[in-house]
């Protein structure tokens, strides 16, 4: 895919939320709520991501008619031990996440292709979703334990896009991997960006302030190259750390949600 740049009076005309927008346009709405919830309640967002577990085809037909864009949940890194497809696929797991109780996939195997590929298809064409948000991706680049699985993990993509060539893809962070998946998504999420909550204390905290800018630069680079949407995911359990996520990353009208750690809850307020 060619990358594209924008330039506006010889400067490029940057914005995390999209490349291919300028300044004035309006940053999109974005949920994430891994919890059961009244779909009903879910209305005027851009982006939805959500655990298809709790909901039906008929649920998703709300939400599609009320929001654009919603997206289930499907990890093609990691299988938590609570997951229904966990018992296919464990003895085939290479390592275990132990903040999470996960275990790394092996999508070389030819048995976990075959299950996660299921989970595609059952939430895509039975369920009806627009798409799927793409989580532990990072596992395959150098900063998680398969990066030697990347090219499994293209060949997956390439399999999921032919099959559904309509359906929206967000990759969860791996952003080192995008040259090679690129071509297959849709948009990309990064979490704590301006956040950075401790899983040893689990204390929600702002980052560092070199830790942020870094985390910046990068995303300018990346949008930069790829010109794909960019999603951020924000932790915060206070009304006060909310605004001070909202006033850091305000200069660059992010497509942006905060919520808690366990994303189990409707905003209240926004």
């Amino acid at each position: 895919m060619q990358h594209i740049k924008y330039f506006v009076m010889g400067l490029v005309c940057f914005s995390i939320f999209s490349f291919s927008k300028c300044k004035h346009e309006t940053a999109k709405r974005v949920l994430v709520n891994y919890g059961d919830f009244d779909p009903e309640l879910v209305r005027g967002y851009d982006y939805v991501i959500l655990e298809s577990a709790h909901f039906s085809s008929e649920d998703i037909k709300i939400l599609k008619s009320n929001n654009q864009n919603v997206l289930a949940y499907v990890s093609f890194g990691e299988v938590n031990e609570a997951a229904p497809h966990y018992k296919e696929i464990s003895e085939y797991t290479l390592s275990k996440n132990d903040i999470w109780n996960s275990y790394v996939l092996d999508l070389e195997n030819e048995q976990t292709r075959q299950t996660i590929f299921e989970i595609v298809r059952n939430n895509l064409e039975t369920k009806g979703f627009d798409g799927l948000f793409l989580d532990n991706i990072d596992n395959y680049t150098s900063f998680g334990p398969t990066p030697e699985k990347l090219t499994a993990l293209v060949s997956f993509l390439k399999l999921v896009k032919a099959k559904f060539p309509k359906s929206h893809l967000m990759q969860n962070a791996g952003l080192e991997a995008l040259d090679e998946t690129e071509e297959y998504v849709s948009s990309i999420a990064v979490e704590s960006v301006a956040t950075n909550y401790n899983f040893e204390t689990s204390e929600y905290r702002m980052r560092e302030s070199k830790d942020f800018n870094q985390r910046i630069d990068n995303l300018k680079s990346v949008a930069q190259d790829f010109g794909l949407p960019i999603i951020m995911i924000e932790y915060a359990d206070s009304a006060a750390l909310k605004k001070a996520v909202k006033k850091r990353l305000k200069p660059y009208q992010a497509n942006l949600f905060i919520g808690e750690i366990e994303l189990q809850n409707l905003p209240e307020n926004e």
